[in-house]
């Protein structure tokens, strides 16, 4: 029953069994599910989330390391995490949306510096710790972006 249940929170109610680029499918999922549910867009709430994903992720991953070694493609739930801290109190709009979730994205799969370290982590630490930390550098990134280029995302705000 325990690893039934890591399987399916690790998995994101099986979205990890994409057969394609399963983290990049639970990112868009994330997106999706903050476009579509507007109590996402208060930061207390959303911050939250990504606290019990992480909390979850750490148990699940650990039990499915386990069972399938390192950091298996299968557990995207550190994907979810990591895009909703992303996402975290940015101003509303598509543009900053779709920042979040390119540099997100950039920072998952090119995992510069500290984000590479953190992946080393044992178990399931390991595991969400860089998707977190993507988060945190992908949100980083796009207030950057928008404070650097206010005209441009005024104008496309309209």
């Amino acid at each position: 029953m325990k690893r039934r249940t890591a399987t399916i929170i690790s998995t994101c109610f099986g979205i990890g069994y994409f057969p394609v680029a399963p983290g990049t499918v639970t990112s868009v999922a994330a997106v999706v599910c903050y476009l579509f549910m507007p109590a996402l867009h208060y930061p207390a709430l959303l911050l939250s989330l990504v606290v019990l994903c992480s909390v979850a992720g750490v148990w699940a991953g650990t039990l499915m390391e386990a069972d399938y070694g390192s950091d298996p493609s299968i557990v995207t739930i550190d994907e979810l995490a990591g895009q909703w801290l992303a996402l975290a109190a940015l101003p509303d709009g598509w543009v900053p949306v779709g920042l979040s979730l390119l540099f997100f994205r950039f920072f998952d799969i090119a995992k510069p510096g500290p984000v590479d370290i953190a992946q080393r982590l044992p178990g399931g630490w390991g595991i969400m710790a860089d998707d977190l930390l993507a988060g945190f550098f992908a949100n980083l990134s796009v207030r950057g972006v928008l404070l650097l280029f206010p005209v441009f995302y005024r104008w496309v705000a309209m």
